[in-house]
């Protein structure tokens, strides 16, 4: 999918949602937005009053700018939302287009029948071979194949599929390009996974988080109170231009209230807050993870604890060769030699990283054997070991190299009547206990060293969660290892806490007993084990090539399957979070200057008199021009604000790892100050502009 991504100013986007924003004028849509809906209605209402002032007079210049610019105002917050789902459908548009009708080889009591694969229902078994187009959602029930799964992912390389184990989904619309899978279909016509993404990414199904409804609940109420206070602001007028003497008939008129309405209203955050959620969600689909809801992106912004399985996310997974250490009597470089000899047939990334550390510590090269002159012994699990037997010209075994489990070398040790060495029993007992695993190497019987072998912690790791920490969120580490072997892993780590030979009973209890706690809580997975505790976190994310029962769990799908990427799906939460409290902080902050720059302007010649300017006018500290200019200004400067907060509201403000109170401080300190100095700052040079080129007198 990454191929597929647009960027945020692509010139057909933008030509796309201006269309859109004039189809979202429609009522019904508007309806879902009160501020929005407020400020339509008074977009109209200041139309029709400027109509009827054109049919009995000359034409109303001001009242045809101010009609214009709440059109405008109404306008940018539509195109807002429509750019950001704009990207949305590209990226669906993309997977649309990938969706092709195959024929299904369908199994049917040992033969196979060729149908549209619209006609492949749950539970069918279809069968796949090299080429072939897998025809719908499903699990491999028998065989193991290489497939490519670029339309989905966007990553060229192929991934192994198999029977019985955690890599056995596929997904519709994938191509075999090896070998032979039997696939029981798991979803019905039109509920694939394909179909799913598609419908999440354009957002037809992205419902309200729990936070947005209770902010436009907040937005709602602000609007209603300035409503009702600007409705009754006519009477009030009228009264006191009586008390004072004065006719203020022609200045407090319709579009001048509505006017003052929508610039005192937070129109701002009203008109981004669509477009910041739906810009969340842009930002996961980037990554390559699918979220199944607005509300799993926002839940990832709150999150207090963050559970991690060991293997790939906090360590590489692979055990890799970090020491030799030899028995007494033996020499290191001796041993490096031996286990670089009883390696060479040893394909496992351990067996690699034993010859590759001999190479680097004493320059030892591999070898070339003549088939006469050695066998390679693969490692069996019945013996837990490999090696190497080299003859010399009679044909008779000179050496006898083996490496492999302690328990098990220690055994053919005893067998030939030989002690495994104390000293190394003490070293074997500190490897396992420092998170390492120890293998021992024999030659002819005599047990000459250890290999320590140790499962690397990806670098940068630690720093990640001390980032994380400073969040606020607690890491845990699941392991299957057992307790001294985890501590030690997650001291190196830096992790918070672990959970030692984890099981998924354990893991689903220290979900509950989080929660109980009052913490949010996120894992990964991708195994069928796995799928209690996914679906009881409130951030479950699976991997791709999980199981299904792993994908149906979890509320994200992390297509790439990358365990680390549950990490960037938090801090993308919270960087959500923080854009909209950056932006309703900047919002409110906003109307509060703008009713500084109308009301003194409105009131100003208020009980004025030959001698004494109005009582009001001294709070016109900007030194607006008029009444008018103030009043069309700040309806200006508020669409147009909007606008220029768009690349802001889809980029996200930037994201830093800080507690909520530095968070919290920084945005009254930007955004809150910024909101309050901007409008000053914009009033006034658009109330200049104006005034220069006789728009408003």
């Amino acid at each position: 999918m990454d191929g597929n991504k647009k960027p945020a100013f692509d010139k057909k986007l933008i030509l796309d949602s201006a269309v859109e924003a004039f189809k979202k004028l429609d009522p019904r849509i508007q309806a879902r937005n009160p501020v929005m809906f407020v400020t339509l209605i008074g977009a109209a209402l200041t139309t029709a009053a400027m109509i009827q002032s054109l049919s009995s007079g000359p034409f109303p210049l001001f009242e045809f700018q101010i009609s214009l610019w709440l059109w405008f105002t109404v306008l940018f917050a539509n195109f807002a939302e429509a750019l950001a789902e704009g990207r949305g459908k590209a990226q669906a548009e993309s997977l649309r287009k990938s969706r092709v009708e195959v024929m299904a080889r369908l199994l049917e009591d040992g033969k196979e029948r060729k149908v549209p694969s619209s006609e492949v229902t749950k539970g069918d078994m279809v069968v796949c071979e090299a080429g072939d187009i897998i025809p719908a959602d499903g699990e491999v029930v028998k065989g193991i194949a290489s497939v490519d799964e670029s339309a989905i992912t966007g990553e060229s390389a192929p991934v192994i599929r198999e029977s019985g184990g955690d890599r056995s989904a596929v997904t519709g619309g994938t191509r075999v390009i090896s070998d032979k899978l039997v696939i029981r279909v798991t979803a019905e016509p039109g509920k694939s996974f394909i179909d799913r993404m598609i419908a999440l990414i354009e957002g037809a199904k992205r419902q309200k988080t729990p936070n947005e409804i209770a902010l436009v609940m907040v937005l709602s109420g602000l609007t209603l109170i300035f409503l009702l206070a600007v409705s009754t602001l006519k009477l009030f007028s009228d009264y006191t231009a009586v008390s004072a003497g004065q006719d203020l008939g022609k200045l407090v008129t319709v579009p001048v209230l509505v006017s003052l309405l929508v610039c005192l209203i937070p129109t701002t955050i009203g008109g981004l807050l669509s477009a910041i959620g739906i810009a969340g969600m842009d930002r996961l689909i980037r990554r390559n993870v699918i979220a199944k809801s607005g509300r799993a992106v926002e839940a990832a912004g709150d999150i207090d604890v963050l559970l991690l399985d060991k293997t790939g996310t906090i360590t590489l997974g692979n055990r890799m060769a970090t020491a030799f250490i030899p028995a007494p009597g033996v020499t290191e470089a001796i041993l490096a030699e031996a286990s670089q000899l009883a390696s060479l047939s040893d394909e496992t990334p351990e067996g690699r990283s034993i010859v590759v550390l001999a190479k680097k510590r004493f320059e030892l090269r591999a070898r070339e054997f003549h088939p006469t002159e050695a066998s390679f012994v693969p490692f069996s699990a019945t013996t837990q070991m490999s090696g190497i037997d080299m003859k010399g010209i009679d044909a008779k075994v000179i050496r006898s190299i083996r490496k492999g489990a302690v328990d098990a070398i220690r055994d053919q040790a005893g067998k030939a009547g030989l002690q495994f060495p104390p000293e190394l029993e003490t070293v074997h007992k500190e490897i396992a206990k420092s998170g390492g695993t120890p293998l021992a190497v024999a030659e002819n019987g005599k047990v000459i060293g250890l290999i320590h072998l140790k499962d690397m912690v990806k670098g940068g790791i630690k720093e990640r969660f001390a980032e994380l920490r400073k969040m606020g969120i607690r890491t845990v580490m699941i392991t299957g290892d057992n307790p001294l072997t985890a501590a030690a892993i997650a001291a190196e780590a830096g992790v918070d806490d672990f959970i030692a030979q984890a099981t998924p009973e354990s893991k689903l209890a220290r979900i509950r007993r989080e929660q109980v706690s009052g913490r949010l809580v996120a894992m990964t997975g991708d195994g069928t084990n796995d799928a209690p505790a996914l679906a009881q976190a409130d951030v479950g994310v699976t991997m791709n090539t999980g199981t299904q029962a792993a994908r149906e769990a979890g509320n994200m799908v992390d297509l790439e399957s990358n365990p680390t990427k549950l990490i960037e799906i938090v801090e993308i939460g919270k960087q959500l979070l923080m854009t909209r409290g950056a932006l309703t902080t900047f919002s409110i902050a906003n109307d509060v200057a703008k009713y500084f720059a109308i009301i003194p302007a409105l009131f100003a010649t208020l009980y004025m008199t030959e001698k004494h300017a109005g009582a009001l006018s001294g709070l016109n500290i900007m030194g607006l021009h008029s009444p008018q200019s103030a009043i069309l200004s700040a309806v200006i400067f508020n669409a147009i604000i909007i606008v220029l907060l768009i690349p802001l509201a889809l980029r996200g403000v930037a994201y830093r790892p800080e507690s909520a109170g530095t968070v919290l401080r920084r945005n009254i300190l930007i955004y809150g100050a910024g909101g309050i100095v901007a409008p000053f700052i914009g009033i006034k040079l658009i109330d200049m502009l104006i005034v220069a080129i006789r728009l408003a007198v």
